[in-house]
């Protein structure tokens, strides 16, 4: 029988999809470790929980890229997006002192353009293989209709395991703990929406422009990655130096910071004891942005905040291979996030 409506005539290609999948197959397998026992194509994905931990927690995270994506869609370019979710996604376990074991991504698109899905997922399989975790499989979803011509989404998940005895869940806060800051790349994977607003509309910028200040394009400034944390802390964490993390991300560090105080402990940043990142200062000048706004909106040049005795900070800026400031301290008073000039 022929004539008939098919699938590809209502907007879903599977053709498409198989043969990308079959593109995908290679970059995931690169990534593989001894615990991982499927393949991708199974309806789900297997992991050996061999960890050798004592009282092994399973940790686990979901998140996206949010409007960057936007960004890489203005200038075509896809490979940078996949990385940026999976070391957001690693910093979020890593704050309960999670080790990643493996990683799974979801991409959904109106149209499938098989050469965008591959350039994404290996920027997914590249950053999975420099952290030394799995890709154990995702999902590609073309759903016509739903995301303009061009437009598409991208969310990862993953699973990381820690021993009960070292989970950081902030309890051992207390006053006069110092907060060392970690330098961020740029705005990571949040405060896009602000920044897409500034650059292209209030200064009717191109993705293209050349801004000064930051001595490359608007679009190279936006698209600078997410840091991966886990191999700068890896060392501290091990020898038990860090009383708590925060990963900086939407809301800044005083929405942030908050979340891992007990009672009776305020965090007290000290206001220039780091280096704004040039792209937070070119943003609050185009908008004319309050300090405290731009603090809440963007990362100010800081993403990862640590937690640490004042007996252990020499040992535990000699574990970090990276610039790192000593942002303020720890005092009493409500969990919450201050500030001082």
């Amino acid at each position: 029988m022929s004539g008939g409506i098919t699938y590809k005539d209502a907007g879903v290609d599977i053709d498409k999809k198989m043969a990308a999948i079959k593109r995908v197959r290679g970059l995931a397998r690169n990534t593989y470790t001894p615990g991982v026992l499927s393949d991708i194509g199974s309806f789900g994905g297997m992991f050996a929980c061999d960890f050798g931990l004592k009282e092994p927690v399973l940790v686990s995270s979901a998140d996206g890229v949010g409007t960057k994506l936007k960004i890489a869609m203005m200038v075509n370019r896809h490979n940078t997006a996949g990385g940026d979710l999976v070391n957001h996604c690693i910093n979020d376990i890593l704050v309960q002192g999670a080790k990643p074991l493996f990683f799974m991504d979801y991409f959904a698109t109106g149209k499938l353009d098989p050469d965008v899905v591959v350039s994404v997922v290996e920027g997914v399989a590249n950053a999975c293989k420099d952290a030394g975790i799995a890709l154990l499989g995702g999902e590609t979803a073309e759903m016509p209709g739903f995301y303009a011509d061009g437009d598409y989404d991208l969310a990862g998940f993953i699973v990381g395991v820690v021993d009960r005895s070292k989970i950081l869940d902030g309890r051992s806060i207390q006053h006069g703990d110092v907060l060392i800051g970690l330098p961020s790349a740029g705005l990571h994977t949040n405060g896009y929406s602000l920044a897409r607003k500034l650059f292209f509309e209030v200064a009717g910028l191109k993705a293209d422009s050349r801004i000064d200040e930051l001595e490359m394009t608007v679009a190279e400034a936006l698209l600078r990655p997410h840091l991966n944390y886990e191999p700068v802390l890896r060392r501290a964490l091990a020898a038990g130096l860090v009383e708590g993390l925060a990963h900086i991300t939407g809301g800044g560090l005083t929405d942030n910071l908050d979340r891992i105080l007990p009672q009776g402990c305020e965090a007290q940043i000290q206001l220039g004891s780091w280096p704004v990142h040039p792209l937070c200062a070119v943003m609050a000048r185009i908008g004319k942005i309050d300090q405290m706004e731009m603090l809440r909106a963007t990362n100010m040049g800081i993403g990862m905040v640590a937690v640490v005795r004042p007996a252990n900070v020499n040992a535990f800026v000699s574990t970090l291979d990276t610039l790192h400031y000593n942002i303020g301290q720890i005092i009493p008073g409500e969990p919450r996030v201050s500030y001082r000039a």
